[in-house]
C-alpha cells in the first residue's frame, strides 16, 4: 500500500513566466488540486459535507524549490498526512518530476488546515469528520509503522 495520494499533473504554458518558468503560485494551486483529487476519489461524503456547512480553511502553506520545471514537464504531486488532529491536519507535499531518465524531486511543501463549521459570520472549530478519518486511515497505519 502506498504511503501518499497522489495527483498526476502535465504542465502548461499558462503555468509558466516569460522565461518559462513555472510561476509559484501553481505550487501552492496544485497542492489545493491535490487535496481536492483525494476528497473526490476517497472521501466523497466530505464533499457532501462541504456542501452543508463545513469549511476546511487553509492555515499555512510553503513550498520549497529544488529544481526548474516548464511547459510540459509531467509531474507526481504526492501528498503525505504528516498530523491527524482533533479539528486540524497537515500534509506533506512532494513534486516529483517524471521523466525519461526517471524521478527526481523537485519541490516540496506542506499544508496545514482547520475543520470548521457554522455560517461563515460564526465559523468555530469542529472535529475532523468521520468520513474524512476513515478516508485516511490507510496513510495513518502507514506513518505509524514507519
Amino acid at each position: 500500500m502506498d504511503t501518499y495520494f497522489e495527483y498526476l499533473h502535465t504542465v502548461g504554458f499558462e503555468e509558466t513566466n516569460l522565461v518559462g518558468n513555472v510561476y509559484y503560485v501553481n505550487y501552492l494551486r496544485w497542492q489545493g488540486r491535490c487535496r481536492e483529487m483525494f476528497l473526490q476519489e476517497r472521501a466523497p461524503a466530505v464533499l457532501e459535507d462541504l456542501q452543508s456547512d463545513l469549511k476546511l480553511f487553509t492555515l499555512r502553506v510553503d513550498c520549497e524549490f529544488f529544481a526548474e520545471i516548464t511547459a510540459f514537464d509531467r509531474l507526481s504531486i504526492r501528498m503525505r498526512l504528516v498530523e491527524l488532529a482533533q479539528t486540524q491536519l497537515e500534509f506533506a507535499f512532494d513534486y516529483v518530476h517524471l521523466g525519461e531518465g526517471g524521478e527526481r524531486l523537485v519541490a516540496r511543501g506542506r499544508q496545514r488546515v482547520a475543520c470548521m463549521r457554522g455560517p461563515n459570520t460564526r465559523t468555530v472549530p469542529s472535529r475532523v469528520p468521520d468520513s474524512l478519518v476513515q478516508a485516511l486511515e490507510p496513510y495513518t497505519r502507514q506513518r505509524r509503522a514507519a
